[in-house]
């Protein structure tokens, strides 16, 4: 089962500093239909004004990964943690316990994200925050694993869920595969470029869900660079 999920189609709200979309149903905008899909609760689309940001705020008990897609984000928590993150690099705040943070757009122009909410299998555990650079080179023409809830992962960020958050770029014309199993259920948003998943044509920022598919063939109709998770 694939599904498309038009970028035009999604919710969302123009704050002024903050023009959001939402993949899933949060804050208010709300769709029975849409409340998740398997671990996965969130997918935002945000393009945040140079100099503004989210303020302080708390969470608990929620994977948080941030994909910069353009500029860069800064982050800063309760637990001391301060930095920045630049496009095509991923952060990951397990809030466990809880935990209170600031995500700015420090830059003189916009920055665009990607922010992903996990449902963890393990609650209760103290809060932490990492990110690394992923240089897209790495990920030319296949997929790399930026952050894993699964010990034979390599380096991909901790998660404390039975899921992977995953990137490729692609050229036009190339094809790469991803095993996601028929029993797991995989969501895709080309961040730029238009693809076909298993023969179905997304554009960029329509999300793809996609369930009961053992093999997931992602072909680059145009460069391309492409975000899934893969999640229980």
């Amino acid at each position: 089962m694939i599904e498309l999920r038009p970028f035009a189609g999604l919710g969302g709200a123009d704050h002024g500093w903050l023009n959001a979309k939402h993949h899933f149903s949060f804050a208010s905008y709300y769709d029975p239909k849409r409340m998740s899909w398997g671990a996965l609760r969130v997918w935002n689309d945000d393009e945040i004004a140079a100099g503004t940001g989210f303020p302080p705020h708390p969470h608990a008990d929620m994977e948080i990964i941030t994909y910069v897609r353009e500029g860069a984000i800064t982050h800063e928590d309760s637990l001391g943690n301060k930095g920045r993150t630049e496009a095509g690099d991923v952060q990951v705040m397990s809030a466990g316990t809880g935990i209170r943070h600031a995500e700015y757009n420090a830059e003189p122009d916009l920055t665009r994200i990607f922010q992903i909410w996990i449902e963890p299998t393990r609650r209760g555990e103290q809060p932490s925050w990492g990110s690394r650079p992923f240089p897209k080179g790495e990920r030319a023409g296949q997929f790399v694993v930026l952050a894993s809830g699964f010990d034979n992962d390599g380096d991909a960020l901790p998660i404390r869920a039975e899921a992977r958050v995953v990137a490729a770029t692609l050229k036009a014309g190339q094809t790469a595969d991803y095993p996601l199993g028929a029993t797991r259920r995989g969501y895709l948003v080309p961040a730029v470029g238009e693809i076909e998943v298993n023969g179905v044509r997304a554009n960029a920022r329509d999300g793809v869900a996609i369930a009961e598919v053992d093999t997931v063939t992602i072909t680059a109709l145009s460069d391309a660079e492409i975000v899934l998770v893969d999640a229980a």
